[in-house]
């Protein structure tokens, strides 16, 4: 039962009839054509519309719902407001609801003309096309239902559902703060420039979540490959059941991310979501995995990315945090940049992903807390890990450890010496007061790197990592270090630097599997 998008206002279903329909309130726009089952230019309306508030909405049923490429969404919206709100807009041309029943909230807008629909007798929705008032079956109380809502609803109702709006909002927004969750109107922030995609859509474009698709997992659930019907290659992030992260990480990274636009940002396509709990983010897709499938890879994988190339990406990662912090529109601080979370283009060039715990700042904040910390262990700053404070030094902490893992090819979590039972930033301390950085670089990099140049970067990385936020660099004066020959200070001591107990080493790694050890974790510090 598929045909694609013959053409606009078109209903197909080739399992029952090898001919196609026009909607209701529509006729073939090329009758000679039609009668030679040519398809392809499509329907026009029965009566032409002339934009007015006259227009009226005819409802189609058991559908599968238009291509969704240029449509936008709002969740707030109820059916009636969605009606109502595309009447105002001449360009709009259908609506419906966004979920996959059609029943309850949520506004999805259609503009332009539509394609791509099929008849769905069991698993099909209803959708609402314009059409003028005079046209064959419109709904001519259209306007006049809203007019009563206007008009004859009494002003005490409403009133009485305002009031009840706002208290509801504060005591959300109240709870909110204290819990360290986003705040609604920040999570709507920017969802309108998204495009929804259907479920079926995704489905089909990763071969109904094949395991042959997958190309990844992370604390949201797998990750798989999907090809949309032109072609375009795409990544999808599916919430998997069990995970820790819910509905408000996934709207957190679309409201975090929808405004971002650098070249080292993931790009996020859209989303979707169902009724049924599924929730799914679309991005365009890396072709070169993550940046810690080459670093903490085997040799071969490691030889490939030479140090011109982990140069590249160390500089590419400094420009995206600095839009974040300085430049963007909000101020963001990730909140878990780590290797994983690092993807890479065709070209090899880095791009930030993973805004799922992502907060923004107004431009006269600097430091916040949460007693639901966030994050990876390895990457975490003391401030934030111990007490629950962050702010963008938080971020600079985990560059710096970050970059210390380029340069060495080495985790810090679980990284064993022989000579002692240092982490990697006690290693890379070490290594930096005895003069002997030369053992810190990769093995499989050396040839290729400007020692000098190296011996630089980590030193950059030490200056990241210091113990206390006010003694770390800020993300304009890391790329001014990166680019530029200035003398750099020393760095003091690393935050988290001790030495473990060996018994206690052991047996962390007996308990968690280091396939693990770059999963994102969510846990309550003591405060």
């Amino acid at each position: 039962m598929f045909m694609h998008a013959v053409g606009h206002m078109v209903a197909c279903n080739i399992d029952s009839s090898s001919r196609c329909e026009c909607l209701h309130g529509f006729q073939p726009k090329n009758l000679n054509a039609w009668s030679n089952l040519n398809f392809t230019e499509g329907c026009v309306p029965v009566t032409e519309l002339n934009c007015s508030d006259k227009d009226g909405f005819m409802k189609q049923s058991n559908k599968k719902l238009p291509d969704t490429q240029h449509s936008q969404y709002n969740f707030s919206l109820n059916l009636r407001d969605c009606e109502r709100k595309c009447l105002e807009n001449c360009s709009c041309t259908a609506y419906a609801n966004t979920n996959v029943t059609g029943k309850g909230s949520g506004c999805l807008l259609w503009f332009r003309g539509l394609i791509d629909i099929r008849d769905q007798e069991r698993t099909g929705q209803d959708f609402y096309v314009r059409v003028a008032a005079s046209g064959s079956g419109a709904n001519s109380s259209s306007r006049a239902r809203r007019i009563a809502l206007v008009v004859v609803l009494p002003l005490v109702s409403i009133l009485t559902v305002v009031l009840g709006c706002y208290m509801w909002r504060a005591s959300k927004y109240r709870t909110q703060i204290a819990e360290g969750e986003p705040i609604e109107n920040e999570v709507d922030y920017g969802k309108e420039d998204l495009p929804f995609f259907d479920f079926r859509t995704i489905t089909n474009a990763t071969n109904n979540f094949s395991y042959n698709c997958k190309i990844g997992e992370g604390g949201f659930g797998p990750v798989y490959k999907g090809i949309l019907e032109d072609g375009k290659e795409i990544a999808v992030k599916r919430r998997s059941t069990c995970s820790t992260q819910g509905v408000e990480e996934f709207r957190n990274e679309v409201s975090c991310i929808a405004k971002l636009q650098h070249r080292n940002l993931v790009r996020l396509l859209g989303w979707s979501a169902t009724e049924e709990g599924e929730r799914m983010l679309v991005y365009e897709y890396m072709p070169n995995k993550s940046l810690d499938y080459f670093i903490f890879g085997d040799n071969e994988n490691k030889a490939s990315l030479d140090w011109p190339k982990r140069y590249n990406i160390i500089n590419g990662i400094v420009k995206g945090i600095l839009y974040l912090h300085e430049d963007s529109r909000l101020r963001v601080i990730h909140r878990d940049l780590k290797a994983s979370n690092i993807l890479l283009d065709y070209h090899m060039n880095p791009r930030i992903s993973d805004f799922g715990m992502a907060r923004s700042f107004g431009d006269s904040e600097t430091i916040s807390s949460t007693a639901r910390v966030v994050g990876t262990y390895g990457y975490m700053s003391p401030e934030y890990a111990i007490d629950g404070s962050f702010s963008i030094k938080s971020d600079v902490y985990s560059f710096g450890v970050l970059v210390i893992e380029i340069v060495s090819g080495k985790r810090n979590r679980f990284f064993t010496h022989s000579d002692h039972n240092l982490n990697l930033m006690g290693h890379a301390w070490t290594c930096y007061k005895e003069d002997r950085l030369s053992e810190l670089i990769d093995a499989s990099i050396l040839e290729s790197s400007d020692q000098d140049e190296a011996f630089r970067i980590i030193q950059i990385g030490l200056l990241c990592v210091q113990q206390y936020p006010e003694d770390r660099p800020n993300m304009s004066s890391v790329l001014m270090m990166l680019t530029s020959k200035v003398a750099l200070p020393h760095p003091k001591q690393p935050g988290f630097f001790a030495e473990r107990k060996l018994d206690e080493a052991d047996t962390s790694r007996s308990m968690l599997d280091l396939s693990l050890s770059n999963q994102t974790v969510t846990t309550v510090a003591p405060r």
